[in-house]
């Protein structure tokens, strides 16, 4: 019996329309019976004119095969098949085909060059937004169609008065000097033979928007506002028209007068015209467009999904304040904007205020520092609308809507979600409902912070690319989404804007900081970005070209960490914001941690020094891999020498350095076992409550579980006083918080300035509740192996976790049923497994399903009733 291929995917999945790449990877996942295994796929390509060449690889890979074929060249677009034989000799069907069309490759291929308003580029001048349009004629019915669009700014696109796409926020935020995302879009439905209208909104977004602290900075990539765009129209005929962005379009002032990322947007409804993107309309007001420069050759086509809106929240409760002011509780902290359909007369102005948390009945704003967060509709009389801005997104579970005319209706407003569409790939559930709303507040968050760049924050004035963030957090955002062409494209920014010498800014694309943050110094956890995540996406995913590309951005660092720390290894000068956010920190310094900064440094000295020679082992590499290898080993020596007594216990006897200490393999054996006993004393005399910021967070339960004291690990994460994961639950937290206090006992707001109700960098023990709780973790790159390792503890009856890897869906349940643990697990073609059982049997499994049993400790049964 045969197996079945039920997914061929291009590069990182998503729809194959516009590939930067001649040379995409394919992958490919199999339905089969048991015991099934592949030995060779057959692939074939099919052309426009039908030809078919097809292509055999000896292989039993699946996930991201290379490209067996010659170069595909602009523009071109193929059907690509696959049929698999097994070692037994039998094959399949061949797969559905899969289009796959490239972009515009080559600089030479763009015509286009950005067109916006001729106005408020100056300071001081007009800053209104424009919208640009342009009319043209086809002679011929249209056989197909692509926009290839980009913008300096923001923009949304239209064609005879549709809108082209459901992307928000396009083109996302890159180093815009160095890359500029553009999308391509299939429009050949929105074409007629005849007249036809192209054109689109603009708004100043990342480039000429408000980024940064303390008021921030504008015009930080540039002062024109334009589109950037490029039609390319086949006719029946077989001659193709061109329609690019030139001096052959024209502009009009927006009747959006402003819009900021952080303060909202203001859309005067009186000023639209419904008709400015039909042909034929009777129009005036428009002037010809000022053209401004741009390099085609960093035009660049997507990794990764665009923003969109994935679901709409409806409000759970509503009430009137003393001001007559209407307040929405929509029940979740989410990321996104109102939509509103009302009716008024011209010229009223309804205003909607966000925030993420109230106090006394009404919105609690501090927290948003210099964001608004304020958008503005004014009405124009002439019925019902449905209305929301286009250029912004805010952070909130509140709002307040002012100038309301008549009785409210609850149901005229709904909050629709915007993030980056990553497919969901990761689930958890329990017995314990505090874990589960934990775990689904984590999810919440990544959704929040995903918003084309990997944020700190979404709703204050700052949501930057921290880096040290997201390299704690990618473990758990990598089970959750598939962030892989996210976050691998995140890291070609990270990549160009590395200094010279090797710093890492601490935030991605880079902007100016301030003092706080300028010049740039190189820090541990934050600079280790550039190893520690591709690192996580070859794991992952299996992506070792994501390796390969950031492998001179990765050893520069490297390089640069070892020169700081000298030739005794120890990385012990210099600014650090070391185990940042430690709850013993005071609030006007969350550095102020209770583990020694240079020790959280040295220890991730070893660390990315240990995985840059791992790296370099992937790449072939290999005297690159035994360098590295010998230095990291010289780090841990010297990590000893300077922070323990040689007997497990750490300088700073606090649970980060424990964590880290054990977690980074930096004390083993013997020395490993002390040290997790100190850790586990430390966490029983603090009453279970946590004591970790970023860099220990995620490595305080894994330590715990490794030294065998899994049961205080779940005492830890069990907890449900301040500070603990759960207390956050408890006070109504719907999405993880930036400090454990965010929100103290007494139901106010922390008095720190660095305080968040959605930054996930904390919810990374999530990782912790995959692979310990539920029992799965990767044993090889891409899932291909599997350990499945369910502990139970906690009281906990049972557990699930389902994780969608590059192979097909894993699995791991278990439950307790008078004693005995009962454990099912499951595994798609092309992987294999160990399964570890509480009574300490470890069985080797290969795809499918398999179901265990075994009687539980005595003290594991009784405690989990």
């Amino acid at each position: 019996m045969s197996a079945t291929v039920i997914d061929l995917r291009i590069e990182h999945g998503g729809p194959a329309l516009g590939l930067g790449t001649p040379r995409p990877r394919l992958s490919w996942r199999l339905d089969g019976p048991s015991g099934w295994r592949q030995s060779s796929v057959e692939i074939a390509l099919e052309t426009r004119s039908g030809a078919t060449r097809t292509s055999v690889l000896e292989t039993d890979e699946q996930v991201l095969v290379a490209w067996p074929f010659a170069d595909l060249g602009s523009r071109e677009r193929v059907l690509v098949r696959v049929r698999v034989t097994g070692v037994d000799g039998s094959v399949s069907p061949w797969s559905d085909p899969t289009p796959v069309e490239t972009g515009l490759l080559l600089p030479t291929d763009w015509q286009a060059r950005p067109v916006g308003g001729a106005w408020g580029e100056a300071p001081g001048t007009d800053r209104r937004p424009s919208r640009v349009r342009r009319g043209f004629r086809l002679d011929a019915p249209v056989a197909a169609a692509r926009l290839y669009a980009s913008a300096h700014g923001v923009f949304e696109a239209e064609i005879n008065g549709a809108r082209v796409g459901d992307d928000e926020l396009s083109p996302g935020w890159t180093s815009y000097g160095s890359r500029l995302r553009y999308r391509t879009h299939d429009v050949t439905e929105l074409l007629v033979e005849g007249d036809n209208v192209i054109g689109a909104w603009l708004g100043d977004g990342w480039y000429r928007g408000r980024l940064g602290f303390n008021g921030g900075y504008h015009d930080l990539y540039g002062t024109d506002l334009s589109f950037i765009a490029q039609l390319e129209v086949d006719l029946v005929d077989g001659r193709r028209v061109v329609v690019a962005t030139d001096d052959r379009w024209e502009a009009r002032v927006s009747p959006i007068s402003f819009s900021g990322l952080y303060d909202g947007e203001r859309h005067d409804l009186r000023l639209d015209d419904d008709a400015w993107s039909i042909a034929g309309a009777d129009l005036d007001g428009w002037t010809p467009v000022t053209v401004a420069g741009r390099d085609p050759a960093t035009l660049v086509a997507p990794e990764q999904p665009p923003v969109r809106c994935t679901e709409e929240v409806r409000p759970v409760e509503h009430w009137r304040t003393p001001r007559g002011t209407v307040v929405l509780d929509f029940g979740q902290n989410l990321v996104g904007r109102l939509r509103i359909t009302v009716d008024g007369e011209a010229g009223r102005e309804i205003t909607l205020h966000h925030a993420e948390v109230v106090q006394d009945g009404e919105l609690y704003r501090r927290t948003l520092r210099l964001a608004a967060a304020e958008d503005v509709v004014t009405l124009r009389g002439d019925g019902p609308v449905t209305w929301e801005p286009r250029f912004t997104v805010h952070g909130f579970r509140y709002a307040e809507i002012t100038g309301w005319p008549g009785d409210f209706d609850p149901a005229a407003v709904v909050a629709r979600v915007l993030h980056t569409d990553m497919e969901r790939t990761g689930w958890f559930e329990s017995s314990d409902t505090g874990l589960n709303r934990l775990h689904e507040n984590v999810l919440w968050s990544t959704r929040g912070n995903f918003v084309d760049i990997p944020t700190d924050c979404p709703q204050r004035d700052e949501r930057l690319g921290w880096t040290g963030d997201i390299q704690v957090f990618a473990p758990t955002a990598s089970f959750l989404f598939d962030c892989s062409g996210m976050l691998g494209s995140w890291l070609q920014d990270l990549a160009i804007d590395q200094l010279p010498d090797g710093t890492v800014p601490w935030f991605v694309p880079r902007i100016p900081g301030g003092p706080s943050w300028e010049p740039i110094e190189p820090g541990a956890v934050w600079g280790d970005a550039a190893v520690l995540t591709p690192w996580t996406l070859y794991e992952r995913f299996g992506d070792a070209g994501v390796l390969a590309r950031q492998w001179d951005s990765a050893k520069a660092w490297v390089d640069l960490i070892l020169e700081r720390a000298g030739e005794d290894r120890v990385w012990d000068e210099g600014f650090q914001l070391g185990d940042w956010l430690d709850p013993a920190a005071p609030p006007d310094d969350p550095a102020d941690a209770l583990t020694d900064r240079h020790l959280v440094a040295t220890a991730y000295l070893h660390w990315s020094t240990r995985h840059l020679a791992l790296t370099a082992e992937v790449l072939g590499r290999d005297d690159d891999a035994t360098r590295y290898g010998a230095i990291a080993d010289e780090v841990r020596a010297a990590f000893v020498g300077r922070y323990t007594d040689g007997r497990g216990r750490t300088t700073s006897d606090a649970q980060t350095a424990y964590g880290l200490a054990v977690e980074f393999g930096l004390i083993e054996g013997e020395e490993a076992r002390a040290g997790g006993d100190r850790l586990a004393q430390l966490v029983a005399e603090a009453g279970n409550r946590i004591a970790t910021g970023f860099a220990g967070t995620p490595v305080v339960a894994p330590a715990l579980t490794r030294t065998g004291h899994v049961d205080r690990a779940y005492d830890l994460v069990l907890e449900r006083s301040c500070p603990s994961w759960l207390y956050t639950v408890d006070m109504g937290g719907t999405t993880i918080w930036e400090r454990w206090d965010s929100m103290l006992p007494d139901g106010t707001v922390n008095p720190g300035e660095m305080t968040s109700f959605n930054h996930y960098a904390l919810g990374a023990v999530a990782d912790w509740l995959h692979s310990t709780v539920a029992g799965l973790a990767p044993a090889a790159p891409g899932w291909r192996r599997v350990r499945f390792a369910p502990r139970p503890g906690g009281g906990l009856t049972h557990a699930s976790g389902r994780h969608l890897s590059p192979y097909g869906e894993i699995s791991s349940e278990w439950r307790i049923d008078r004693g005995a643990f009962l454990l099912t697990v499951a595994l798609p073609v092309g992987t294999s497994g160990s399964v570890w059982l509480p009574d300490g049997t470890t069985v080797e499994v290969r795809h499918g399903r398999h179901e265990f049993r075994c009687e539980l400790p005595t003290a594991a049964g009784e405690a989990a009733g």
